[in-house]
């Protein structure tokens, strides 16, 4: 795809899309780290959808809510009784701002039975394009970097989505620099960037301007679901917020991260995206993960892979 500098790649890559789904690749709170970029796509009058795979207790959700075994429909009116409902927090929060307010809901699974979920939702909404998003970087990591950081569920993303016949799949990353935390060497994720770039894979970094009206808008968001969740805010989207607000340094905002050092940079206000079927042929133990039906077939062969690989010796960043 030949590109040029007035364009971003990201928003190259979707021109010809109409309906896409951005959906949170990892679990959590990491579809709203795709807010913004869905904000400026509702702008442009194009089509999207939302949707994130939950460490919600679904199973407590009404069953009106569920279109089929593996997608749940939450909207404002969805009743759960859990206290940890990221899913519905935002459908509440995009409700109250008149924008669309459905979230597609994914309970943690397999390969094969989350592919049969995005499926579902190729079909049921014609989808022509795919953005995973990730909040942190670790799901750039292929294999045998020193740590992976949590890779069960964002790879299991990234396999589902590359084994689907959709015109356009992306990944897109916000938050660089989180997942230090979880044992991320970033100067491997800058490496492997940089392989992705060679092979024509890396579509660039995008900043999110801090007065744009996407910032704005996606840090009322995620104070809205620290809010709606006060025992377990979103640290990650806490960090990106406070970074698209031009914080730095050690920001503290919930007592999660007592006794942890933060580092808050404007680097966490930027979206890397790259194609995923290029991210995928990367990833050195996908083809292990290939059949699995549930969360803890795909754990287990994660470990067993670790113990196989000689891993890459990390760097430390040298400026």
């Amino acid at each position: 795809m030949l590109t040029s500098l007035a364009t971003p790649p990201l928003f190259a890559a979707l021109s010809s899309a109409r309906r896409i789904l951005i959906a949170g690749a990892g679990g959590g709170f990491d579809v709203y780290a795709g807010l913004p970029l869905a904000l400026a796509l509702w702008s442009s009058g194009v089509d999207v959808h939302l949707a994130n795979l939950s460490f919600s207790e679904l199973e407590l959700v009404d069953r009106e809510s569920w279109l089929s075994e593996h997608v749940v429909e939450v909207t404002p009116a969805t009743a759960s009784p859990d206290w940890y409902f990221p899913e519905g927090a935002l459908a509440g929060w995009l409700s109250d701002n008149q924008l669309p307010s459905t979230v597609y809901a994914f309970p943690p699974l397999g390969v094969q039975t989350l592919r049969e979920a995005y499926q579902f939702l190729i079909d049921r909404l014609d989808l022509d394009a795919i953005v995973l998003v990730d909040g942190g970087t670790d799901i750039l990591l292929r294999g045998d970097e020193n740590g992976l950081g949590t890779p069960v569920e964002d790879l299991t993303s990234v396999a589902a989505v590359a084994g689907l016949d959709v015109g356009v799949k992306l990944v897109t990353c916000l938050g660089f620099g989180i997942d230090a935390n979880d044992g991320v060497n970033h100067v491997q994720v800058l490496e492997n960037l940089a392989a992705l770039d060679r092979e024509g894979g890396y579509l660039g970094a995008l900043s999110i301007p801090g007065s744009s009206r996407e910032a704005q808008l996606y840090r009322d968001a995620v104070a809205h679901a620290a809010a709606a969740t006060p025992d377990r805010p979103s640290i990650v989207n806490g960090q990106i917020a406070a970074a698209t607000a031009g914080a730095f340094g050690d920001v503290q905002f919930t007592r999660r991260t007592s006794g942890s050092a933060l580092f808050v940079n404007p680097l966490m206000a930027i979206y890397f995206t790259v194609d995923l079927d290029k991210l995928a042929a990367r990833c050195l133990y996908l083809d292990r993960i290939e059949n699995t039906v549930g969360r803890r077939q795909v754990i287990s062969r994660i470990e067993a892979f670790r113990h196989e690989v000689t891993t890459r010796i990390p760097r430390a960043y040298p400026h």
